[in-house]
């Protein structure tokens, strides 16, 4: 038998129940705040609020993560509009029947405004207001400071994480559906604390709102009171002020208790156990605290005057759980180190063997270390001191972020590839003006930034001097001194280049990611890249990689080209390229070499822009013959002797200057088999000189000789 089922037309009703639930209960609220409603639906309503609230704290304790109680924005706003459509059906009723007793609004509010209290209204009055200031300026403040500040850490932290996950993805440590949930997790935890961060105005409204009413209703109840049923003032304030103070409370209570739940979800820190387990396994896990407070409280019990059977019974309580604590420590010890595995045992027996007596006294194993212990390195990083924070607070408007955003998105254009995020985080250590940028965790760069004025660089053509502290730019090297904004037009007039401090930052860190783009193509990145270019040549990239050369080759060459400055957005003509070589030849230098004469036109006009004559310097014939003979012996150009390698150094250097002087591009021209040698070889002294080959020179160009290196 296959059992009862039900009819298709009721499972159509059940499964779209879910759907119906929030607009049902929407239209519910409304119509408690339209409609007049008996007094036992108000014990029902208001019954429902407390049970309500009640549940919302419970699973609040019970979660593990914060992401487990996803609907707590949402469940805040409809408990809070729960207590508000309450409050207004409440007013109705105590304000229309009032009048004729305690009982008019429901026998909840009767119980809250006379059993709680005592039927004193200036008690009940008195207790209202503690409440609100305990939910008003304590709970709901602090639980909304905590997660705006949760939201924030959640953002910032969003570009590491999601690093993290890449780098476990490319690692083979999870797998593509596993990173996607990952993924997914990251982003759902920054819109949670968003999310938190403004459903906490809720409960701070809330609780202006209960205040209000609660004022209203005392107000209202004497007017209805005095003047339309001729009630006494005495009589008239006792009976809307405890009604108004009983439906307050029964408000205010609940309204407390979400606002401590709210505070438990986003206070709580990540960890495999609930808030409970937390702090019975915390709070009360040492034996020596809780001797120490037991003999402070039983202290206090011998002092005359005091109640000194309650602190010495507290006292006495406090030192037995310490007992019982260390008993159960002690019991749990041989336990743990019986459990061992055998190859574990023996282990410990060598360790102790070989320490001799002090192996008895080791101290207790920490946690086993996981995978988790692992941080991954962050690609880009920024560290500032602490005047330099305002620089980079995006709650203080921090210009660096924007410029930071603006370089990543320039480097994409000009370059060719997404450059990693850059993580920027506070260094105590450095100093408070202070910065330095790191790559894969290592400083590449450093300067101090003074955050409120401004750097005049000299350029080489300023005139005068200006106050201030002298020092030189970072990015660059130029002189230049630290003025205060109050002379930035004088700098100005004077022929210095005036910047402010979150510029200096920037351009530095600009220069740095350029000089280094070879070191932030990963593979992950030219994976990116190819999955960019396939969307629009799929076939293109389909028939490269890895038929013809594989992900690391193609890796290869692009870095060999952004090491030598050469620009990698003509994407298509490199693919193209090693398409058509690929078959031939393996090697990335080969490759390099090929891919540089068919981007000949591109490199050219970098370096020469808008002009047909190339001003160049070229080798000596002699010295070109030298080095043609060395390439042939060593094969890598390992066999150009040292004196010979030191004055093509140093007359190139010379060469160099010449060129910069005159304005010029410093080019070297050399031979096709020469390029790379003498490319590699120069790079180290002298960045800023390219070198060229003459088959990368179109056709139309004019080639102009300005001297020579090695004559």
């Amino acid at each position: 038998m296959n059992g009862f089922q039900l009819p298709g037309w009721l499972k159509g009703i059940a499964g779209r129940g879910n759907a119906l639930a929030a607009p049902i209960l929407i239209i519910l609220l409304l119509a408690m705040m339209i409609l007049p409603l008996p007094a036992f639906a108000l014990d029902l309503f208001f019954s429902f609020n407390i049970a309500m609230s009640v549940i919302v704290l419970l699973t609040a304790l019970y979660t593990v993560k914060p992401l487990d109680f996803m609907a707590f924005p949402a469940v805040l706003l409809v408990t809070t509009m729960l207590r508000l459509a309450l409050n207004v059906a409440s007013t109705r009723v105590v304000l229309t029947e009032g009048h004729t007793g305690g009982a008019a609004a429901g026998k909840v509010i009767e119980a809250f405004g006379h059993f709680l209290i005592g039927g004193n209204y200036t008690v009940g009055l008195v207790v209202f207001i503690i409440l609100t200031i305990i939910n008003f300026t304590v709970v709901t403040k602090g639980a909304g400071r905590i997660a705006e500040v949760g939201a924030r850490f959640a953002l910032d932290a969003m570009p590491g994480k999601q690093m993290a996950i890449d780098a476990d993805l490319n690692a083979g440590l999870i797998g593509e559906q596993e990173a996607k949930l990952r993924r997914a997790e990251v982003g759902q935890e920054a819109e949670f604390y968003g999310a938190m961060d403004g459903a906490s105005k809720y409960v701070h409204g809330d609780a202006v709102a209960g205040i209000l009413v609660t004022v209203i209703n005392v107000i209202g109840g004497l007017i209805v009171g005095m003047v339309q049923h001729d009630m006494a003032f005495g009589d008239a304030v006792k009976t809307y002020t405890l009604l108004a103070i009983g439906d307050g409370l029964v408000a205010q209570i609940p309204s407390l208790i979400i606002s401590i739940a709210a505070g438990m979800v986003v206070s709580r820190v990540a960890s495999d156990k609930d808030v409970g387990g937390q702090v019975i396994g915390q709070l009360f896990a040492r034996p020596m605290v809780m001797y120490i407070t037991g003999g402070i409280i039983g202290g206090m019990g011998l002092i005359p005057g005091m109640p000194n059977l309650v602190f010495l019974l507290l006292g006495s309580t406090l030192f037995g759980a310490g007992y019982l604590l260390e008993k159960r420590q002690k019991e749990a010890a041989p336990q743990e180190a019986g459990g061992r595995p055998a190859g574990a045992q023996g282990a410990a027996g060598a360790a102790a063997g070989a320490g001799g007596a002090g192996a008895a006294t080791a101290p207790a194993e920490s946690e086993e270390a996981t995978w988790q212990d692992v941080m991954p390195v962050d690609t880009l990083g920024l560290e500032v001191g602490y005047r330099l924070i305002p620089l980079v607070d995006k709650g203080q408007n921090g210009e660096l972020l924007k410029r930071i955003k603006g370089i990543r998105k320039k480097f994409a254009q000009e370059v060719g590839f997404l450059a990693p995020p850059v993580h920027i985080r506070d260094n105590l250590e450095l100093k408070p003006s202070a910065y330095r940028i790191t790559l894969k965790g290592v400083e590449v760069g450093s300067g101090e930034a003074m955050n409120g004025q401004f750097l005049a660089i000299n350029p080489g053509m300023a005139s005068g001097t200006l106050p201030g502290l002298v020092t030189t730019d970072p990015a660059f090297g130029l002189p230049a001194i630290w003025i205060d904004a109050g002379l930035k037009d004088e700098a100005q007039s004077m022929g210095y280049t005036v910047v402010d401090a979150g510029t200096v930052i920037a351009t530095h860190l600009n220069h740095l990611i350029t000089t280094h783009a070879a070191e932030l193509l990963g593979r992950m990145e030219v994976q990116a890249l190819l999955d960019h270019l396939g969307k629009e040549s799929p076939k293109l990239v389909e028939d490269l990689v890895p038929k013809v050369v594989s992900l690391s080759t193609l890796q290869k060459v692009l870095q060999n080209l952004l090491n030598e400055g050469v620009h990698i957005r003509d994407m298509r003509t490199v693919i193209e390229t090693l398409s058509e070589h690929g078959a031939n030849t393996q090697d990335a230098n080969d490759l390099t070499t090929l891919v540089r004469i068919a981007l000949g036109r591109a490199i050219v006009q970098q370096l020469f822009p808008g002009t047909n004559e190339l001003s160049v310097m070229t080798l000596d014939n002699r010295l070109e013959r030298l080095l043609v003979q060395a390439l042939s012996a060593g094969g890598d150009g390992t066999g150009i002797e040292p004196g010979l390698a030191d004055t093509i150094v140093q007359q190139a250097a010379n060469a160099t200057q010449q060129q910069e002087a005159m304005g010029l591009t410093p080019v070297l021209l050399v031979p096709g088999p020469l390029r790379t040698l003498l490319s590699r070889f120069l790079r180290r002294a002298l960045p800023q000189l390219k070198v060229l080959s003459h088959s990368e020179i179109p056709e139309t160009k004019t080639i102009r000789v300005t001297s020579l290196v090695g004559a």
